[in-house]
Protein backbone atom coordinates (compact mmCIF):
# COMPACT_ATOMS: atom_id res chain seq x y z
CA UNK A 1 0.00 0.00 0.00
CA UNK A 2 1.13 3.53 -0.80
CA UNK A 3 1.30 6.20 2.05
CA UNK A 4 0.22 9.34 1.31
CA UNK A 5 1.72 12.02 3.96
CA UNK A 6 -1.33 14.40 5.14
CA UNK A 7 -1.22 17.79 5.73
CA UNK A 8 -2.79 20.22 7.68
CA UNK A 9 -2.77 24.07 7.90
CA UNK A 10 -4.94 26.67 8.80
CA UNK A 11 -5.82 30.24 8.75
CA UNK A 12 -7.44 32.20 11.49
CA UNK A 13 -10.60 34.64 10.23
CA UNK A 14 -9.54 37.39 12.42
CA UNK A 15 -9.09 40.24 9.73
CA UNK A 16 -9.33 41.06 6.02
CA UNK A 17 -6.76 38.81 4.31
CA UNK A 18 -3.63 40.54 2.64
CA UNK A 19 -0.82 40.26 0.48
CA UNK A 20 1.65 38.63 3.40
CA UNK A 21 -1.03 35.75 3.92
CA UNK A 22 -0.94 34.83 0.58
CA UNK A 23 2.26 34.39 -0.44
CA UNK A 24 3.16 33.64 3.27
CA UNK A 25 0.65 30.64 3.14
CA UNK A 26 -2.23 30.40 1.31
CA UNK A 27 -0.14 30.18 -2.73
CA UNK A 28 1.93 27.80 -0.85
CA UNK A 29 -0.85 25.36 -0.07
CA UNK A 30 -2.14 25.04 -3.52
CA UNK A 31 1.23 22.29 -4.81
CA UNK A 32 1.01 20.80 -1.68
CA UNK A 33 -2.49 19.21 -3.22
CA UNK A 34 -0.27 17.22 -5.65
CA UNK A 35 2.26 15.68 -3.45
CA UNK A 36 0.23 15.21 0.05
CA UNK A 37 -3.55 14.32 1.51
CA UNK A 38 -4.18 17.98 2.31
CA UNK A 39 -6.40 19.49 4.75
CA UNK A 40 -7.13 23.40 4.93
CA UNK A 41 -9.13 24.46 7.41
CA UNK A 42 -10.26 27.71 8.88
CA UNK A 43 -9.59 28.20 12.28
CA UNK A 44 -12.90 29.88 13.63
CA UNK A 45 -12.45 28.45 17.10
CA UNK A 46 -9.03 30.10 17.55
CA UNK A 47 -10.19 33.28 16.47
CA UNK A 48 -12.14 34.11 19.57
CA UNK A 49 -9.51 34.04 21.72
CA UNK A 50 -9.79 37.62 21.26
CA UNK A 51 -12.91 39.40 20.86
CA UNK A 52 -14.97 39.40 17.55
CA UNK A 53 -17.90 40.65 16.12
CA UNK A 54 -20.08 37.99 15.44
CA UNK A 55 -20.85 38.96 11.73
CA UNK A 56 -17.59 39.94 11.02
CA UNK A 57 -16.50 36.43 12.10
CA UNK A 58 -18.65 34.84 9.53
CA UNK A 59 -17.80 37.31 6.82
CA UNK A 60 -14.07 36.52 7.06
CA UNK A 61 -14.36 32.64 7.84
CA UNK A 62 -16.54 32.86 4.09
CA UNK A 63 -13.25 35.10 2.43
CA UNK A 64 -10.81 32.64 3.81
CA UNK A 65 -12.78 29.87 2.20
CA UNK A 66 -12.73 32.19 -0.96
CA UNK A 67 -9.63 32.72 -1.06
CA UNK A 68 -8.18 29.47 -0.34
CA UNK A 69 -10.43 28.44 -4.00
CA UNK A 70 -9.17 31.54 -5.70
CA UNK A 71 -5.27 31.00 -5.34
CA UNK A 72 -6.34 27.22 -6.61
CA UNK A 73 -6.91 25.17 -4.15
CA UNK A 74 -9.09 22.66 -5.44
CA UNK A 75 -11.96 21.46 -2.70
CA UNK A 76 -12.53 18.11 -4.87
CA UNK A 77 -8.42 17.47 -4.34
CA UNK A 78 -8.17 18.96 -0.75
CA UNK A 79 -10.83 19.15 2.30
CA UNK A 80 -11.60 22.85 2.86
CA UNK A 81 -13.71 23.62 6.10
CA UNK A 82 -13.79 25.72 9.57
CA UNK A 83 -12.96 24.06 12.66
CA UNK A 84 -16.26 24.59 14.57
CA UNK A 85 -18.19 22.58 12.65
CA UNK A 86 -15.87 19.17 13.43
CA UNK A 87 -16.54 19.66 17.18
CA UNK A 88 -14.03 16.49 17.68
CA UNK A 89 -11.30 19.53 17.65
CA UNK A 90 -12.47 21.06 20.87
CA UNK A 91 -12.48 17.85 22.72
CA UNK A 92 -8.96 16.80 21.45
CA UNK A 93 -8.11 19.80 22.66
CA UNK A 94 -9.32 19.88 26.28
CA UNK A 95 -7.86 16.53 26.46
CA UNK A 96 -4.13 17.92 25.47
CA UNK A 97 -5.06 20.67 28.02
CA UNK A 98 -4.66 17.93 30.50
CA UNK A 99 -1.39 16.41 28.86
CA UNK A 100 1.03 19.83 28.18
CA UNK A 101 1.95 21.38 31.50
CA UNK A 102 1.27 25.32 32.35
CA UNK A 103 5.20 25.69 31.99
CA UNK A 104 4.98 24.87 28.43
CA UNK A 105 2.15 27.34 27.82
CA UNK A 106 4.01 29.73 29.98
CA UNK A 107 6.55 29.91 27.04
CA UNK A 108 4.85 30.72 24.10
CA UNK A 109 6.00 33.66 22.98
CA UNK A 110 3.15 34.95 21.02
CA UNK A 111 0.82 34.37 24.06
CA UNK A 112 3.27 37.11 25.96
CA UNK A 113 3.21 39.33 23.04
CA UNK A 114 -0.68 39.16 22.48
CA UNK A 115 -1.01 39.79 26.60
CA UNK A 116 1.78 42.16 27.00
CA UNK A 117 3.87 40.27 29.24
CA UNK A 118 7.30 40.61 27.26
CA UNK A 119 7.45 44.42 28.45
CA UNK A 120 7.15 43.52 32.01
CA UNK A 121 2.72 44.70 31.74
CA UNK A 122 0.53 42.89 33.57
CA UNK A 123 -1.71 42.28 30.70
CA UNK A 124 -2.23 38.85 31.25
CA UNK A 125 -4.54 38.98 34.02
CA UNK A 126 -6.86 41.08 31.64
CA UNK A 127 -6.85 38.34 28.80
CA UNK A 128 -9.27 35.08 28.16
CA UNK A 129 -7.64 31.20 29.18
CA UNK A 130 -8.27 30.74 25.53
CA UNK A 131 -5.61 32.94 24.71
CA UNK A 132 -3.53 31.18 27.30
CA UNK A 133 -4.58 27.34 26.44
CA UNK A 134 -5.31 27.62 22.46
CA UNK A 135 -1.86 26.01 21.45
CA UNK A 136 -3.58 22.71 22.73
CA UNK A 137 -6.22 23.19 20.60
CA UNK A 138 -3.93 24.06 17.69
CA UNK A 139 -1.65 21.11 18.50
CA UNK A 140 -5.08 19.15 18.37
CA UNK A 141 -5.60 20.54 14.90
CA UNK A 142 -3.01 18.68 13.99
CA UNK A 143 -3.23 15.65 15.80
CA UNK A 144 -6.86 14.85 15.48
CA UNK A 145 -5.89 14.07 11.59
CA UNK A 146 -2.47 12.44 12.75
CA UNK A 147 -1.00 14.77 10.15
CA UNK A 148 2.38 14.12 9.42
CA UNK A 149 3.50 17.60 7.83
CA UNK A 150 2.86 21.15 8.58
CA UNK A 151 4.04 24.17 6.48
CA UNK A 152 4.56 26.60 9.05
CA UNK A 153 6.37 29.96 8.71
CA UNK A 154 8.85 31.21 11.43
CA UNK A 155 6.49 32.52 14.15
CA UNK A 156 4.80 29.00 14.21
CA UNK A 157 7.61 26.92 14.55
CA UNK A 158 7.18 27.37 18.69
CA UNK A 159 3.58 26.16 18.39
CA UNK A 160 4.70 22.66 16.06
CA UNK A 161 7.45 22.14 18.76
CA UNK A 162 4.52 21.95 21.56
CA UNK A 163 2.27 19.86 18.61
CA UNK A 164 5.68 17.42 19.06
CA UNK A 165 6.02 17.90 22.77
CA UNK A 166 1.97 17.14 23.19
CA UNK A 167 2.19 13.81 21.31
CA UNK A 168 5.42 12.13 22.75
CA UNK A 169 4.14 12.91 26.01
CA UNK A 170 0.44 11.43 25.21
CA UNK A 171 2.54 8.70 23.73
CA UNK A 172 4.22 7.83 26.90
CA UNK A 173 1.46 8.49 29.22
CA UNK A 174 -0.68 5.87 27.30
CA UNK A 175 1.74 3.21 26.40
CA UNK A 176 0.07 0.57 27.98
CA UNK A 177 -3.15 1.89 26.62
CA UNK A 178 -2.46 2.04 22.92
CA UNK A 179 -0.62 -1.41 23.18
CA UNK A 180 -3.97 -3.01 24.48
CA UNK A 181 -5.79 -1.62 22.13
CA UNK A 182 -4.08 -3.18 19.27
CA UNK A 183 -2.02 -0.61 17.63
CA UNK A 184 1.67 -1.09 16.96
CA UNK A 185 4.13 1.93 17.82
CA UNK A 186 3.27 5.38 18.86
CA UNK A 187 -0.81 6.55 18.54
CA UNK A 188 -0.10 9.62 17.61
CA UNK A 189 2.84 10.64 15.13
CA UNK A 190 5.95 13.43 15.81
CA UNK A 191 4.38 16.51 12.79
CA UNK A 192 7.41 17.55 11.04
CA UNK A 193 7.58 21.14 9.28
CA UNK A 194 6.89 21.11 6.32
CA UNK A 195 9.36 22.91 4.01
CA UNK A 196 7.65 25.00 1.33
CA UNK A 197 10.27 26.99 -0.41
CA UNK A 198 12.32 30.80 1.42
CA UNK A 199 10.44 32.75 3.83
CA UNK A 200 8.12 35.31 2.31
CA UNK A 201 8.12 38.15 5.02
CA UNK A 202 5.79 40.85 3.52
CA UNK A 203 6.91 43.99 5.21
CA UNK A 204 4.01 47.55 5.31
CA UNK A 205 4.58 49.54 2.02
CA UNK A 206 5.06 52.82 4.41
CA UNK A 207 7.89 51.83 6.50
CA UNK A 208 9.99 48.35 5.70
CA UNK A 209 10.77 47.75 9.32
CA UNK A 210 7.29 46.62 9.99
CA UNK A 211 5.21 43.24 8.81
CA UNK A 212 1.90 44.32 6.25
CA UNK A 213 -0.76 44.49 8.97
CA UNK A 214 -4.11 44.60 8.36
CA UNK A 215 -4.14 46.80 11.79
CA UNK A 216 -1.24 49.69 10.28
CA UNK A 217 -2.44 53.15 10.53
CA UNK A 218 -2.31 53.98 7.02
CA UNK A 219 -4.87 52.20 4.36
CA UNK A 220 -1.86 52.32 1.75
CA UNK A 221 0.38 50.46 3.40
CA UNK A 222 -1.63 47.13 3.30
CA UNK A 223 -2.39 45.06 -0.54
CA UNK A 224 -5.55 43.50 0.62
CA UNK A 225 -6.21 40.28 -1.34
CA UNK A 226 -9.72 41.87 -2.44
CA UNK A 227 -8.11 45.20 -3.71
CA UNK A 228 -9.29 46.29 -7.62
CA UNK A 229 -6.50 46.61 -10.12
CA UNK A 230 -6.66 49.98 -9.72
CA UNK A 231 -6.08 50.22 -6.18
CA UNK A 232 -3.33 47.83 -6.52
CA UNK A 233 -1.48 49.57 -8.44
CA UNK A 234 -2.19 52.69 -6.46
CA UNK A 235 -0.26 51.57 -3.30
CA UNK A 236 2.34 49.91 -5.12
CA UNK A 237 3.25 53.07 -7.17
CA UNK A 238 2.55 55.10 -3.50
CA UNK A 239 4.62 52.97 -1.75
CA UNK A 240 7.89 54.39 0.21
CA UNK A 241 11.36 53.77 -1.53
CA UNK A 242 14.41 55.95 -1.42
CA UNK A 243 16.42 58.10 -3.56
CA UNK A 244 18.82 55.75 -5.22
CA UNK A 245 18.91 53.08 -8.18
CA UNK A 246 18.23 49.58 -7.94
CA UNK A 247 21.11 47.90 -7.05
CA UNK A 248 22.60 44.96 -9.11
CA UNK A 249 22.97 42.06 -6.70
CA UNK A 250 20.95 41.35 -3.77
CA UNK A 251 23.41 42.70 -1.33
CA UNK A 252 23.53 45.96 -2.37
CA UNK A 253 19.85 46.42 -0.82
CA UNK A 254 21.40 45.71 3.04
CA UNK A 255 20.01 48.49 4.57
CA UNK A 256 17.37 49.46 2.12
CA UNK A 257 14.62 48.10 4.22
CA UNK A 258 11.58 49.45 1.60
CA UNK A 259 13.52 48.35 -1.42
CA UNK A 260 14.27 45.11 -0.63
CA UNK A 261 10.49 44.62 0.54
CA UNK A 262 9.33 45.90 -3.24
CA UNK A 263 12.05 43.93 -4.63
CA UNK A 264 11.26 40.39 -2.72
CA UNK A 265 7.74 41.38 -3.69
CA UNK A 266 8.38 41.22 -7.11
CA UNK A 267 10.23 38.41 -6.74
CA UNK A 268 7.71 36.36 -4.90
CA UNK A 269 4.88 37.46 -7.21
CA UNK A 270 7.31 36.12 -10.66
CA UNK A 271 8.58 33.06 -8.76
CA UNK A 272 12.24 34.29 -9.30
CA UNK A 273 15.14 35.19 -7.06
CA UNK A 274 15.95 38.59 -5.99
CA UNK A 275 19.10 38.46 -7.94
CA UNK A 276 17.27 37.38 -10.94
CA UNK A 277 15.28 40.49 -10.69
CA UNK A 278 17.74 42.93 -10.03
CA UNK A 279 19.60 41.48 -12.95
CA UNK A 280 16.44 42.91 -14.75
CA UNK A 281 16.07 46.23 -12.96
CA UNK A 282 19.75 46.63 -11.60
CA UNK A 283 21.13 50.45 -12.33
CA UNK A 284 17.14 51.12 -13.43
CA UNK A 285 15.31 54.20 -10.96
CA UNK A 286 11.92 53.73 -9.03
CA UNK A 287 9.94 55.16 -11.78
CA UNK A 288 10.96 52.00 -14.16
CA UNK A 289 10.53 49.66 -11.19
CA UNK A 290 7.28 50.31 -9.53
CA UNK A 291 5.02 50.30 -12.57
CA UNK A 292 6.42 46.87 -13.66
CA UNK A 293 5.65 45.70 -9.90
CA UNK A 294 2.00 47.30 -10.06
CA UNK A 295 1.47 45.30 -13.20
CA UNK A 296 2.90 42.45 -12.19
CA UNK A 297 0.73 42.52 -8.97
CA UNK A 298 -1.98 42.74 -10.75
CA UNK A 299 -1.91 40.35 -13.16
CA UNK A 300 -1.32 37.67 -10.53
CA UNK A 301 -4.18 39.46 -7.83
CA UNK A 302 -6.91 40.62 -9.43
CA UNK A 303 -8.13 37.22 -10.89
CA UNK A 304 -8.14 36.25 -7.33
CA UNK A 305 -9.62 39.27 -6.09
CA UNK A 306 -12.21 38.81 -8.92
CA UNK A 307 -13.26 35.23 -7.54
CA UNK A 308 -12.91 36.01 -4.35
CA UNK A 309 -15.58 38.44 -4.45
CA UNK A 310 -17.82 36.03 -6.94
CA UNK A 311 -17.66 33.54 -4.01
CA UNK A 312 -18.44 35.66 -1.13
CA UNK A 313 -21.46 36.82 -3.14
CA UNK A 314 -22.81 33.46 -3.27
CA UNK A 315 -22.56 32.14 0.28
CA UNK A 316 -24.28 28.98 -0.93
CA UNK A 317 -21.64 27.76 -2.77
CA UNK A 318 -19.70 28.40 0.03
CA UNK A 319 -21.84 26.58 2.47
CA UNK A 320 -21.93 23.75 0.38
CA UNK A 321 -18.06 23.59 0.02
CA UNK A 322 -17.53 23.90 3.62
CA UNK A 323 -20.59 21.32 4.62
CA UNK A 324 -18.69 19.09 2.47
CA UNK A 325 -15.14 19.44 3.69
CA UNK A 326 -16.76 19.07 7.31
CA UNK A 327 -18.09 15.79 6.43
CA UNK A 328 -15.04 14.32 4.45
CA UNK A 329 -12.77 15.59 7.77
CA UNK A 330 -14.81 14.35 10.02
CA UNK A 331 -14.64 10.88 8.84
CA UNK A 332 -10.92 10.61 9.25
CA UNK A 333 -11.69 12.64 12.88
CA UNK A 334 -14.24 10.56 14.03
CA UNK A 335 -12.40 7.03 14.31
CA UNK A 336 -9.56 8.90 15.76
CA UNK A 337 -11.12 10.25 18.62
CA UNK A 338 -13.26 7.20 19.18
CA UNK A 339 -9.87 5.20 19.84
CA UNK A 340 -8.36 7.97 22.05
CA UNK A 341 -11.73 8.11 24.25
CA UNK A 342 -10.52 4.79 24.94
CA UNK A 343 -7.00 5.18 25.38
CA UNK A 344 -7.55 7.95 27.94
CA UNK A 345 -10.72 5.24 29.42
CA UNK A 346 -13.70 7.44 28.56
CA UNK A 347 -16.92 5.04 29.02
CA UNK A 348 -18.98 5.07 25.91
Amino acid sequence: MTFTPRVFSGIKPSGDLHLGNYLGAIRRFVPLQDTHETIYCVVDMHAITVWQDPEDLKRWTYEIAAAYIAAGVDPKKSIIFNQSQVMEHAELGWIFNCVARVGWMSRMTQFKDKAGTNEGGENSEAVSLGLYAYPSLMAADILLYKATAVPVGEDQKQHLELTRDIAKKFNHDYKKQVKALGFKGDFFPVTETLATGPAVRVKSLKDGSKKMSKSDASDLSTIYMMDGADLIAKKIKRATTDADALPSEAAGLAGRLEAENLVGIYASLSNRSVDEVLGEFGGQGWGVFKPALADLAVAKLSPIADEMKRLVADRGELDTILRDGAERARVIAQPIMADVRNIVGFVR
